[in-house]
């Protein structure tokens, strides 16, 4: 179930006295959830169908600024309303919170109540809408990484974000000893998301001080990417609760591994998977072939959607588990693309692009454009690439700079014609909005280096 409350159920912890806020949701570009608390009253008898949202809510950078060149929106403008539209189906207890339910929504234009196209939640409806057309579902997981610091939000922005302090001072990758030290923090995590009706697996020690990673069991698209969202959300919250601070910044230390999310995806047709073949030596069938040989060619065209920003770019690096190439490989933490579950009926393929700062909606959406122009144009998948990764020679590499991703995102024919000119010119205005402003900043780094020397 994508949510656990029905209406009539709220009604009723409504009437007890049980909740009395609901928190009404949009994802915004960062993947973030933008929206309003409404006394439970009001949401029952006003705000259930309908309520609304400034649009700049969907052409904003991490900082709420509001960049020129949207088409979609702008101060010529005015900045009007969008239509946010309640689904009912997310609606969902949140336990860290007293008295408090959320539910998402769906984005809609004010006057036509159609769909904002470039809405990341009616992106990947759009897709998966697609796939159905083919007699095809979706099935996905994401990891969640992220490192926990010493002291809560407020103190270290106070701070200038200098002299962080990890909460643990070892490497913890699957060690329970050191992951005992987080559990505070964890184990109300866990219980909390499942309390929200997040079918969370586990949390572990991730290869990194003070990292950790949250799985979350695999589920239809549009549901994995809510599970995602309100996972992260909730892991922010929380960590506030406590008193620590969570970043799921890709790369905040240049001497550490950064933080990814993985994404597994695979197919399936008639309750049956669609990617299984029993007599294929690595269980894989046809049209797992074209799907994984579509996201691997087009995968220099959607890396803007698996790395937003600037800091992304920071974390490819060879020997860090982050890929380089665009390679596929059988069981290897090296590539790009990881075969997982070979010759079972559990087939599928990880892409490991994706850093922590992904919006979820977005890369899923992206990879499922991708691989669906693999099946349509029957792609024939390339040998799988054995030994190190990092070392094979004339493979496609990833970007290695948000400079150079916005390019391929821009010129990409693909994207244009699975989500529309003006979505991807809508995103392309975000990226080269966020290299903008890196471009005028003075990093620690030019005055260290040079205030004296220059």
């Amino acid at each position: 179930m994508p949510g656990n409350l029905s209406l009539d159920e709220l009604k009723k912890l409504a009437a007890s006295g049980e909740v009395d806020t609901v928190l009404v949701a949009l994802v915004d570009m960062q993947g973030r959830l933008m929206g309003k608390r409404f006394h439970v009253s009001n949401f029952l008898d006003h705000s259930v169908k309908e309520t609304h949202c400034c649009n700049y809510l969907l052409a904003t950078d991490l900082v709420m600024s509001t960049p020129e060149g949207y088409k979609a929106t702008s101060w010529e403008q005015g900045y009007g309303d969008y239509v946010l539209r309640p689904d009912l189906s997310t609606l969902r207890r949140v336990p860290w919170l007293e008295g408090t339910v959320l539910v998402l929504g769906d984005v809609l234009d004010h006057h036509t109540h159609a769909p904002v196209p470039h809405s990341p939640r009616q992106m990947l409806q759009g897709q998966i809408a697609r796939l159905a057309a083919m007699g095809y579902q979706a099935m996905m997981a994401t990891e969640l990484e992220f490192f926990v610091f010493e002291k809560d939000y407020r103190s270290l922005q106070k701070e200038g974000y200098r002299n962080l302090v990890t909460l643990n001072g070892h490497n913890e990758d699957y060690n329970l000893f050191q992951t005992t030290k987080e559990e505070p923090f964890l184990r109300p995590l866990r219980n909390h998301l499942i309390g929200a009706g997040i079918p969370v697996e586990n949390t572990k020690g991730e290869a990194e001080l003070g990292q950790q990673e949250l799985n979350i069991r695999y589920a239809e698209a549009l549901d994995c990417a809510d599970h995602h969202t309100i996972a992260k959300h909730a892991t922010k919250e929380i960590a506030w609760a406590q008193g620590v601070a969570a970043s799921f910044l890709p790369k905040w230390s240049s001497s550490m591994v950064g933080s990814s999310s993985h994404v597994h995806m695979s197919l399936w047709q008639d309750g049956e998977a669609a990617f299984f073949d029993a007599s294929d030596d690595l269980g894989m069938s046809q049209v797992m072939k074209h799907f994984t040989a579509g996201i691997i060619k087009y995968a220099r065209d959607y890396t803007v959607f698996l790395a937003p920003y600037v800091n992304s770019y920071k974390r490819f690096a060879k020997g860090t588990f982050a890929p380089t190439r665009m390679v596929w490989s059988v069981d290897n933490r090296t590539a790009a693309f990881r075969l997982c579950g070979d010759g079972t009926r559990g087939v599928r393929i990880e892409c490991r692009i994706g850093g922590s700062d992904m919006n979820p909606y977005l890369a899923q959406a992206a990879l499922l454009a991708a691989g669906i122009k693999g099946i349509e144009d029957q792609l024939d998948l390339q040998p799988a690439t054995r030994g190190d990764a990092y070392e094979t020679a004339d493979t496609p590499e990833i970007p290695g700079t948000l400079r150079e991703a916005t390019q391929t995102l821009t010129t990409s024919a693909m994207l244009r014609q699975a989500f529309g000119e003006e979505v991807i010119d809508h995103y392309t205005r975000a990226a080269t909005w966020e290299q903008e402003e890196f471009d005028k900043a003075v990093t620690d780094w030019e005055i260290a280096r040079g205030f004296e020397q220059a």
